[in-house]
């Protein structure tokens, strides 16, 4: 798997959850902080302002994306002026408690313009959140342009469509629509800073072909028995310039990376299967179940074991 497939696969948990929600203003809806998620909004009809905590509100309108990969706490409304109209949006929220939900959570005004909004959520593991996560901002915005976005505006008509009239089939198309759309997101945010000349972290990582084909090695056979050396191969360079260029793009040497990812991989494995110890252990590259367990506890705080009987 490619480095982005894998955190969305790896750092997700719990089941994602989407809204189709309309308002009619005047109207203001906050939604609540809530840390170890991301969050998404998407204009479908009509326009709403966005009101960050401590930046400038933010217009938004038809077909604008806005994601938030930290689960910051923010408010839409149909004016900066308008009031608050209704309790915050959170967890605790009993309409909103379902996998998905349609126009049944319709939080209505005075009968004014209709606006119509596409919210999604995904729970995150905190304490395995993929560090190319945590370097993004609180809030990247995707304003709509016709044509610019293609796959984006079809996996968010395709969504909209599954949570407003569910149908057989919508329990598996809604979770894999939700990954296709932060997928797409976090695609089109990164070629972005790309074109803006960022020459550090993660977003010019994945776009130094040497340094991706090195992550993409690690990602493809993490139980490969990987040195400094090998990895530099497979990046095209020589061995101290490839450890220092990785260092200085991922924030740490690559047998450290390595390290991590073959830790968050058997967290994901002990969570999500019942395969014995010792498959996990080889799987991850440990040859010996002692020496597995050992690495486990150090990374987790508990052994392997345990973690798979607390998740």
């Amino acid at each position: 798997m490619d480095v982005l497939s894998d955190v969305v696969a790896v750092t997700r948990t719990g089941r994602s959850r989407s809204a189709h929600v309309r308002w009619h203003a005047p109207w203001r809806q906050e939604f609540a902080s809530v840390p170890g998620s991301a969050g998404f909004q998407v204009v479908l009809q009509g326009s709403c302002w966005l009101l960050p905590p401590e930046t400038e509100p933010v217009q938004l309108g038809a077909g604008d994306v806005v994601f938030l990969p930290h689960g910051s706490g923010h408010t839409l409304a149909d004016s900066p002026e308008t009031p608050v109209t209704s309790p915050a949006c959170g967890p605790a929220d009993h309409q909103l408690s379902g996998a998905y939900i349609s126009d049944s959570v319709d939080r209505s005004g005075d009968n004014g313009p209709v606006t119509v909004v596409l919210c999604g959520a995904y729970q995150l593991d905190l304490s395995r959140t993929h560090p190319l996560l945590l370097t993004l901002p609180d809030l990247i915005h995707l304003p709509a342009q016709p044509g610019r976005y293609p796959e984006l505006n079809s996996a968010v008509e395709l969504l909209a469509a599954e949570v407003e009239n569910p149908r057989l089939g919508t329990d598996a198309a809604v979770p894999a629509l939700l990954d296709a759309l932060l997928l797409y997101t976090l695609r089109i945010w990164f070629n972005g800073q790309s074109s803006l000349g960022n020459t550090a972290g993660w977003a010019a990582a994945l776009n130094d072909p040497p340094i991706t084909a090195a992550l993409h090695a690690i990602h493809r056979d993490p139980a490969s028995p990987w040195t400094v050396a090998k990895l530099a191969s497979e990046a095209g360079l020589s061995r101290a310039p490839f450890a220092r260029r990785f260092a200085l793009l991922i924030g740490q040497p690559p047998l450290a990376y390595l390290t991590w990812w073959r830790m968050t991989t058997a967290a994901r494995l002990l969570r999500t299967s019942d395969a014995p110890l010792r498959s996990v252990a080889t799987q991850v590259g440990y040859t010996s179940e002692f020496a597995f367990a050992n690495a486990f506890k150090r990374t987790h705080g508990t052994a392997p074991g345990t973690y798979r009987r607390r998740n």
